[in-house]
C-alpha cells in the first residue's frame, strides 16, 4: 500500500459479479458456459476454438463481448440477452449482512460493471441491496467500452462529475484496478492475494471493505 494524502471521498464504486456475492456461488461459471454456447451455437465457431478465442478476446479487449464486436461485428444486445439468461436466485439469495454494511457507508454508492443493466438489476434485487445504489454504470452506458480500458474509467468520472481522487473502487480483479489507480482512485481488491502498486488494500471478502473504510473515513461510519 502506498502512503498518500487522504482525499475527501465522495463515491465508492463496486464491481458487481463475484464482488458483491462470492465467486463460489457459481453464477459466473454458468454465464461463462453460456458465452461459449453463444460462440458455438449462435456464431458457428468450432467448439475446440471457442475457449481459445474467448481467452484471446478477454485478454485483448477486456471482455469476450468487446472482442466479438470488434472482430465479428455481432449485435451486443443479442449476446447480452443470451449469456445473461440465468436466474441469480438459483445461486444465492438476500444478503442481510451486505445490506447492513452498505447502509453504514456514508458515501454515494455506484455499481460499475462490465455486465448490462438487466443482469445488474436482477443481481442487486436478489441480494436485496438495490436501494443502496444511486446509479448503475453498465457496459451499455459506456458505449461498450469496458474495464480495464482506461476510456471506461474516464467516462465514469465524467458521468459522476468528480475526480478520481474522490472515489474508492472495489473489484475482484487486479487488472481492473490498475487503470483505476492511474485515474487517482483508491483501490480495494477482494478475493485477492499478492501485491501490486495498483492495489492500495487487499481484503478476503466484500464484508472486509468496512474495515478499510474505517481507516479511510475515520469517525464517519455509524458503527
Amino acid at each position: 500500500m502506498k502512503n498518500r494524502n487522504r482525499p475527501q471521498f465522495e463515491y465508492i464504486l463496486f464491481d458487481l459479479d463475484e464482488t458483491l456475492y462470492p465467486k463460489e456461488a457459481g453464477l459466473m461459471d454458468v454465464i461463462g458456459n453460456r458465452i461459449l454456447l453463444f460462440m458455438t451455437q449462435q456464431m458457428g465457431i468450432p467448439a475446440d476454438d471457442a475457449p481459445v478465442k474467448r481467452h484471446e478476446y478477454y485478454q485483448k479487449y477486456g471482455t469476450t463481448l468487446r472482442g466479438l464486436m470488434e472482430e465479428h461485428k455481432i449485435d451486443p444486445a443479442d449476446y447480452l440477452k443470451f449469456v445473461h439468461d440465468v436466474n441469480p436466485r438459483d445461486f444465492f439469495g438476500p444478503s442481510p449482512p451486505l445490506d447492513y454494511m452498505l447502509q453504514q457507508i456514508p458515501l454515494h454508492k455506484v455499481v460499475f460493471t462490465n455486465s448490462d443493466m438487466p443482469h445488474s438489476e436482477r443481481v442487486l434485487n436478489t441480494l436485496c441491496v438495490r436501494s443502496h445504489f444511486e446509479l448503475i454504470i453498465d457496459i451499455e452506458m459506456l458505449n461498450f467500452k469496458c474495464k480495464p480500458d482506461p476510456v471506461a474509467y474516464k467516462r465514469v468520472l465524467e458521468i459522476l462529475g468528480v475526480s478520481g481522487e474522490s472515489c474508492i473502487i472495489v473489484d475482484d480483479k487486479p487488472r481492473n484496478l490498475i487503470p483505476a489507480r492511474d485515474a487517482g482512485m483508491t483501490t480495494i481488491l477482494i478475493n485477492g492475494e499478492g501485491n501490486s502498486i495498483a492495489i492500495d488494500y487487499i481484503v478476503p471478502t466484500v464484508f472486509h471493505v468496512e474495515n478499510i473504510l474505517k481507516k479511510l473515513l475515520p469517525n464517519s461510519l455509524t458503527r
